[in-house]
C-alpha cells in the first residue's frame, strides 16, 4: 500500500474492512523514510502554560512535501485530541508551519477542532510557526483524583445511551440502576437536567444521607462546568451556555450542599483500572456511543490531557469512514462505538433496520452475536483489528501497560470475540509491545455498570 509515496505494509487486515491502514503503520514508514531528514519539534500549549512537545523529522524536499504534511497534520491532529490545547507551534520548517496553519485556521479544513479548542480554552485558537531554536519546552501539571471511599457516595454515568447511578456506602455499592435515554437527539435541557436529578433522587433514596456525588459524563470538564459535551449536542448554543454548563452543579444541589466532582467518563475508566488492576499507566477504552478515553500515569495521576480520542486519526486508509460531526474522516469514534458495529454489520450481510436507533441497532448485533449467527462474528473481528493498531499508534503518544475496555460494545460474546483478536492481531504484529502491555476486560456486570461505581470515590 502507498501514502503519498510512503510504502505501508501490514500482515493483519480487518476481515471487512481491506482498505484500512493504521496510523500506526503509516507514521512508523514515514519515520524510517524520513531518518535522514530534517528536524521538527510539535509543541501544544493549554491552561496554565502547560506545554506537550514532540520531536521528529520530516523530509523536507520538494518531491516530498504531500507526504510530509499529511504526516504533521495528522501527528498533529492525534497530539491535539490526546493532550489538548488553543495553541499549536510548528517548529523547523516554514513551509510546513504555514501549510498547518491554514489547515488549521477557523472556517478551514478543520475548523471544528479549532473551535472546539476555543470552546474548551476559552482563548483564540491559533498555530505558530517558529524556527528549531525556539521551540517551547515540555511543562506538564498531572492532577490526582478519586479514592474516596468513606461515608454516603452517589456515582453517576451519564453515558449517550443510558444513564448509570450508583449507591455506594464505605465503598461498597448497595444499588445500581441502569435506565435507557436519549441526550443526544433531544435539545430541550429541561429534559437532561430532570432525568440527572431522577438519577441523583433515585441513589439517594438507597442511603441514609449523601456525603458526596462524583460524576462520569461524556465530554470536557473544567471547574465541574461542561465546556464541550456531545451529549447536549441538540442543545442550542444560547441553552447550553445558560442551562447546560453549570448542570452538574445545579442538578447536585437539588440534593442537598454536598461536594460535587464531574469527570470525563474515559479518566473515570481508567481510574477504574488502576483501582482493579492495583496498578498505573492504564489507559481506558469505553467504547459505547462514542469512543471515551482516559489515562493514569506511573504515579496513579491524571494528566489534565483531553484524551478525547474519538477525534484522533485511526486509519489513514482510501476508505476512511467519516465522522459526521467532526468533519473528518478516519477518526476513533467511527470505529470503536456502536456506529462502528452498525455500519460494519451490512458488510456482513446483516440487515439492520432504517427507523431504529443507533442503540437498537446495536442491539440486535449483539443478540445475533449471542445467538450463534456466524454473520455477527466479522464485525467483532473487524474491530479487534482495529483496536490492535490503534493501541500500537496510541503507545506512541502514551506509556501503557494496561489497557482496560468497558462500554456496550464489549457486552456479551462480541466483546470476547473483540478481545481475542486485539490480543493475537498485537502478538503477531506489534510482537515489541508483547509483554509490555496487556488488554483487560472487566466481568460483565463492571462492564456496565463499573464507571457509576468508581465515579462515586471521586
Amino acid at each position: 500500500m502507498n501514502v503519498k509515496g510512503i510504502e505501508v505494509a501490514i500482515k493483519n487486515q480487518p476481515v471487512l474492512d481491506p482498505k484500512f491502514i493504521p496510523m500506526y503503520a503509516f507514521s512508523t514508514a514515514f519515520e524510517q523514510s524520513a531518518a535522514n531528514g530534517q528536524p521538527v519539534i510539535l509543541a501544544l500549549e493549554r491552561e496554565n502554560g502547560q506545554i506537550t512537545r514532540l520531536e521528529t523529522k520530516i523530509h523536507g524536499t520538494p518531491e516530498m512535501r504531500d507526504a510530509d504534511i499529511l504526516y504533521i497534520e495528522r501527528t498533529v491532529k492525534m497530539m491535539l485530541w490526546a493532550a489538548g490545547g488553543y495553541k499549536i507551534y510548528v517548529c523547523g520548517n516554514d513551509d510546513i508551519g504555514n501549510a498547518v496553519k491554514e489547515i488549521y485556521r477557523l472556517g478551514g479544513e478543520r475548523d471544528f477542532d479549532a473551535d472546539f479548542m476555543e470552546s474548551v480554552y476559552e482563548k483564540p485558537f491559533e498555530v505558530v510557526v517558529l524556527p528549531l531554536e525556539e521551540a517551547p519546552q515540555e511543562k506538564q501539571s498531572p492532577k490526582q483524583i478519586g479514592g474516596n471511599n468513606t461515608g454516603c457516595r452517589i456515582g453517576f454515568d451519564a453515558g449517550g445511551s443510558d444513564r448509570k447511578v450508583s449507591a455506594v456506602i464505605d465503598g461498597e455499592p448497595v444499588f445500581s440502576e441502569e435506565v435507557v435515554w436519549h441526550p443526544k437527539v433531544t435539545a430541550d435541557p429541561e429534559y437532561h437536567y430532570n432525568e440527572i436529578v431522577t438519577a441523583f433522587k433515585t441513589a439517594a433514596s438507597k442511603m441514609p444521607r449523601v456525603d458526596a456525588i462524583g460524576i462520569s459524563s461524556a465530554g470536557v470538564y473544567v471547574d465541574n462546568r461542561a465546556m464541550v459535551a456531545s451529549l447536549f449536542i441538540k442543545v442550542p448554543k444560547d441553552q447550553f451556555d445558560a442551562k447546560v454548563k453549570n448542570i452538574y452543579i445545579n442538578a447536585a444541589k437539588e440534593i442537598g450542599d454536598v461536594p460535587v466532582n464531574v469527570v470525563n467518563d474515559g479518566d473515570v475508566t481508567a481510574l477504574a483500572g488502576a483501582i482493579t488492576l492495583g496498578d498505573n499507566n492504564v489507559l481506558g477504552i469505553a467504547m459505547g456511543t462514542s469512543e471515551a478515553v482516559g489515562y493514569v500515569n506511573k504515579d496513579g495521576n491524571i494528566t489534565g490531557w483531553l484524551n478525547e480520542l474519538a477525534f484522533a486519526p485511526v486509519d489513514i486508509g482510501d476508505d476512511k469512514a467519516w465522522d459526521e460531526w467532526s468533519g473528518d474522516k478516519g477518526v476513533g469514534c467511527k470505529y470503536f462505538s456502536q456506529d462502528a458495529v452498525n455500519r460494519l454489520a451490512p458488510l456482513s450481510g446483516i440487515e439492520l433496520p432504517e427507523d431504529a436507533t443507533p442503540a437498537e441497532k446495536l442491539k440486535i448485533v449483539q443478540g445475533l452475536m449471542n445467538d450463534g449467527d456466524a454473520r455477527a462474528v466479522p464485525v467483532y473481528e473487524t474491530i479487534g483489528c482495529y483496536l490492535a493498531h490503534a493501541i500500537a499508534y496510541y503507545s506512541k503518544f502514551y506509556d501503557i501497560r494496561h489497557i482496560l475496555l468497558l462500554g456496550r460494545v464489549m457486552s456479551g460474546k462480541g466483546g470476547d470475540v473483540l478481545l481475542a483478536t486485539a490480543t493475537r492481531v498485537l502478538e503477531e504484529e506489534y510482537p515489541q509491545l508483547t509483554g509490555k502491555l496487556e488488554i483487560n476486560l472487566p466481568d460483565e456486570k463492571f462492564r456496565r455498570l463499573g464507571q457509576s461505581v468508581v465515579a462515586a470515590s471521586l
